[in-house]
């Protein structure tokens, strides 16, 4: 995918506006803009009606960021402005979002596929007409027993989970990275599977290895 085209591609991370909902995991796919937006030196601050955007370049493509300025429910406003702006086909977006039935720092690329209850893919099919574009699920794990559905995804991550968060938004961009340098399939292959911590008991040649004891489950599951 590193041919020169016309259409950017039209990265948009789902999410709510506002202090009052920075920071919550139904906002991690704003998170994971904003990690691409630093990585790649795009101002994201041409503020519009229904979004936020900005617009550059990655390995000769043109692409767009954006974070819709419209409540979860009411996303395909945003996506819908942003198609008809720049006249990009639902094979060149990609939605970014959470996922409460994926484990914490699990991630799901697809070519497209249902909502799943998820509001906010709900209201761009309504808009698009169409289920056909590409979507990237970051799993922020389901409610614990004590808290609803709706209290969880506008709820914060707790300390212990904020450094598994972290990790999860730095594996979508990354993962966003190779969809745009080597295609999609390529890009699920990849990062559609349990992502490997580092060992913290490296074995030297010679040495026996030392069991590693159990990580820790930080995803509520």
């Amino acid at each position: 995918m590193q041919e020169t085209k016309d259409r950017p591609y039209l990265i948009v991370g789902l999410g709510n506006p506002g202090d009052r909902f920075r920071d919550t995991r139904h906002n991690i796919g704003f998170a994971c803009v904003d990690l691409l937006a630093k990585r790649w030196g795009i101002a994201v601050n041409d503020r519009r009606r229904t979004t936020v955007l900005g617009q550059g370049y990655r390995n000769g493509a043109p692409v767009v960021l954006a974070k819709p300025r419209t409540f979860m429910n009411l996303s395909g406003e945003s996506v819908a402005y942003l198609m008809a702006r720049f006249g990009s086909r639902p094979a060149e977006l990609i939605i970014v979002y959470d996922e409460m039935a994926l484990p914490l720092g699990r991630l799901r690329l697809r070519t497209q596929g249902s909502d799943a209850g998820h509001n906010g893919i709900k209201d761009i099919i309504r808009t698009l007409h169409t289920t056909a574009f590409p979507r990237l699920r970051i799993g922020i794990g389901p409610p614990d027993g004590g808290s609803g559905s709706v209290n969880h995804v506008l709820g914060r991550f707790s300390p212990e989970e904020q450094p598994d968060a972290e990790a999860c938004v730095i594996r979508a961009a990354d993962a966003l990275e190779c969809f745009l340098t080597d295609g999609i399939s390529i890009a699920m292959n990849r990062f559609n599977t349990d992502p490997q911590p580092p060992s913290t008991n490296p074995v030297t040649p010679g040495s026996p290895a030392v069991p590693k004891p159990p990580e820790p489950d930080a995803s509520g599951a």
